[in-house]
Formats: structure tokens, sequence, C-alpha cells
């Protein structure tokens, strides 16, 4: 009796008791993601709120606005979110390749807008903001710092905008061609010549370089490169007649239009006597017969005919 009384006391669970703690579980489960979610939209909306530059006073309210900003997004936002992340990547991989191809890097970059509307303006619909830039950076061996400003007119048809103020400073370099061509540059607010003749500039540079170590490499007994392989200047001697010198003056000049283009003088060093002897004025029109050949056979091959005819054409 007391066994059946026992058996009937017990309650045996239902087939639908089942079903309804799963759903208790589920319901937990999804309770606590969402408790998760809201807890790392949180954490990303504090960490924004203290990369954002602030004024005093305005932690607090930042904060809340962008917690409110976070907890109001949904997926879709997100999604963007992870897009711009993406558009990000995109535009820091082309900035790379630019400085890669131009050899031009910006190092720091700053910019101020003010708004110049005034309400006669505003009126007209037109808009008017003044940006104030500033950046630093090099290209190769050059640094320089630019301070530009440019005005934006906006109306419902069109917007235009112009640099109305350019200031460049370089850094003391021993190029003496820039000085000029930058002072240029500054009086037209020129900015996109300043950054293409740069580019050239230095292009020339480094192959004038190149070119001279090259020789001084090769005719190291009659080749001399008195102020170093990046000044303008190489000066060739007759190993065979002391005394003798050719010295080829190596410039590279810009433009009024910032075309560079490089210009190579030879001018001729011997003694009075030689110059007794030379008849048929050899000496004296070698310069103009040094820029024919420049026509015809380029400059490193000018070069080269020029030092073996002086240095070792006494050997062939």
């Amino acid at each position: 009796m007391v066994c059946a009384g026992s058996a009937r006391g017990l309650k045996r669970p239902t087939g639908r008791a089942v079903p309804q703690a799963a759903s208790r579980r589920r319901r937990a489960m999804d309770a606590g993601r969402a408790e998760v979610r809201a807890l790392e939209a949180e954490i990303a909306a504090l960490r924004r709120a203290c990369e954002e530059p602030r004024a005093p006073g305005e932690d607090t309210s930042r904060a809340r606005k962008s917690l409110q900003e976070i907890h109001q997004s949904d997926s879709g936002e997100w999604a963007a979110s992870k897009d711009l992340r993406g558009h990000l990547g995109h535009l820091e991989s082309e900035l790379l390749f630019l400085s890669t191809l131009t050899g031009i890097n910006i190092i720091n970059y700053s910019m101020k807008t003010e708004d110049l509307t005034s309400t006669e303006n505003t009126e007209k619909n037109i808009k008017k903001v003044l940006q104030r830039h500033r950046l630093s950076g090099n290209c190769h061996m050059i640094t320089f710092q630019l301070e530009f400003q440019i005005l934006e007119i906006q109306n419902k048809e069109s917007l235009s905008s112009v640099i109305t103020d350019l200031n460049i400073i370089m850094e003391p370099t021993e190029y003496s061609e820039l000085s000029e061509f930058v002072s240029r540059a500054e009086d037209r607010r020129d900015l996109l010549m300043f950054f293409r003749s740069l580019h050239f500039f230095v292009e020339w540079c480094e192959y004038r370089k190149c070119t001279f170590e090259h020789f001084k490499e090769k005719y190291s007994e009659a080749v001399r490169l008195p102020e170093g392989a990046a000044s303008s200047c190489m000066v060739v001697q007759s190993p065979r007649q002391p005394g003798f010198e050719l010295v080829i003056v190596w410039r590279i000049q810009i433009d009024e239009e910032g075309k560079v283009l490089p210009k190579l003088d030879l001018l001729t060093k011997v003694p009075q006597q030689a110059l007794e002897l030379d008849k048929n004025r050899v000496l004296e029109t070698a310069p103009l017969g040094f820029r024919a050949l420049l026509g015809v056979l380029g400059i490193e091959a000018a070069l080269e005919s020029l030092i073996t005819s002086l240095c070792v054409g006494e050997n062939h």
C-alpha cells in the first residue's frame, strides 16, 4: 500500500514540459548574448569617445551621445562600418603606391576650416569656406613643409576652389637650383607644379649622382669629384699631360613652367703653353663640340667618349 501510494504521489513529466524548458533556456541564452553585445558596444563607444578631441566639460556628453548612437544602430550600420574600414585600407594602400611611385612621402598633415559665409551670401545660397592646410614630408633626401589656404565657394550650380596663399619651407640642401624655383611656386601659388617639378628634379639629381659615381669607379685615376658625387661638378685629368683638365658642370634647371631640364657644360683648364700651340683652336671650340656630342650620343655616352679620348686614347 505504501509503495502504491508513493507511486501515485510521484508526477511524471508531461510531453509539454520538455519544450517549455528548452524555450526558457533559449531565452536565457539570447538574453546573455544581447547583454554581451551591449557591453561590447559600450566599450567601443567609450574607446571612440576617448580618442576624439574634446573641449573641457564635454567628456560626459560625448560619451553619452556615442553610447546612444551605438544602441540605436542595427546590423546594417555595423556592415557599413566594416565597409568603411575596408575602404580606408584601400585608400592607405593607394597612398603607399603613390608614395612609392613619386618618391613623395607625407609625414604630418592637419587642416582647419573657417566659415566665411556672410548673411547676404546665405540669402543667395552661397557658401564660402576657408581651409588652412599644413603638412610636412620629404622627397627622397629633400625635406619640406607647406602651409597653404584654399577658399571654397559653393552655390546651387557649382563648387569652385582656389589657393589663396602658399608658403614653402625647404630644409637647407646643397641644391642651389631649388631656391629660385620655390620662390616662383610661392608667387604663383602653384601647388601642383611644386610637387611635379620636385619629383623630376630629385630623379635627375639621383641620375647625376649615379653617373658621376660610375665614372669615378671606372676611371679612378683620371676622374675627381671635388665636392662629392652629389655636386654638379666632375673633373677629368689627363694622366699623361699634367695640368690639363676638363671640367664637366652638370646643372639641373627648372624653367618658368616648372619643366626640369639637365644642362651640361664643358670647361677647359690647360697650361698657357698648350693654348699657344693650339693653332686650330680645338680647345676654344671644345665646349661647342661637347654640346653637339651630347645631342648625338646622350649624356653617358658623351661623357664616356670625352674621358676615353683624353685619358686612355694613347692605350688603344
